[in-house]
């Protein structure tokens, strides 16, 4: 399993929100780039971006910290909020952003997606955000009737990558992984699945890795800036 560090993006500096809301943000460092290139350097293979503004906006906001942090790294960064159209999604991929995360077009236009993964292989993956099992989106913002497997279902043949599936309830709340819903959805599909959200401590880590290999991996973000969880320890787990 890979260990995706999260850092999410807000007016330009890397926070963390509590199960979404935005005015529930807490500032971790004014210098994403710096950031990105310290958990690299600590020996992440990956790093996991949000552009928070820009799920709410629905067009990138938070652009100029993308570029930076990708100019600063030289491990593959995925990046979720304000991905729309295929304008977009162009132009990250011609930046060298690794993979794009598309959240609220996987509900409102997945023709898009399947357009999306078809010119651009191995570089689109569906973002799957859930209250209770029903999938919200525009940054959280709206809920649906739409059903987590359902959604991720209806992409079996489309040619994604990844999912990335996010109990908000649990996003930044430090109570732990919905680890039994995560591990639902991963046997529901083969696409590779990374989980998201409550990740805070290596327990955690331990009960998703049990879930089995159609886990691909595990983000975190507040944890591992509050210390609840080391860095080396985690990345030791998941490649133990």
């Amino acid at each position: 399993m890979i260990l995706y560090p999260a850092i999410d993006l807000k007016d330009g500096q890397c926070v963390r929100l509590l199960r979404g809301e935005m005015e529930e943000a807490t500032v971790f460092n004014d210098n994403p780039a710096a950031q990105a290139r310290a958990f690299q350097d600590a020996g992440c293979e990956w790093i996991h971006l949000v552009d928070l503004n820009g799920a709410f906006a629905g067009e990138p906001v938070n652009g100029a910290a993308v570029e930076a942090i990708l100019g600063a790294i030289d491990v593959p960064a995925q990046l979720g909020g304000g991905i729309r159209d295929m304008a977009t999604i162009e132009s990250w991929i011609e930046k060298g952003l690794s993979r794009v995360i598309l959240g609220t077009v996987a509900v409102e236009n997945p023709d898009l997606v399947r357009e999306a993964a078809r010119t651009f292989p191995g570089k689109v993956a569906v973002g799957i955000d859930a209250r209770d099992g029903r999938v919200a989106t525009k940054g959280w913002a709206e809920e649906t009737d739409v059903m987590v497997t359902d959604l991720a279902k209806s992409f079996e043949d489309a040619g994604v990558c990844a999912i990335i599936y996010t109990d908000i309830n649990r996003d930044g709340a430090m109570q732990g992984p919905n680890t039994e819903a995560t591990a639902d959805l991963a046997r529901a599909v083969s696409i590779p699945v990374i989980a998201s959200g409550g990740v805070s401590s290596l327990d955690d880590l331990r009960a998703l890795k049990s879930c089995g290999a159609s886990l691909n991996g595990a983000i975190s973000g507040r944890a591992l800036y509050d210390g609840a969880i080391d860095l080396k320890e985690a990345l030791d787990v998941l490649k133990g």
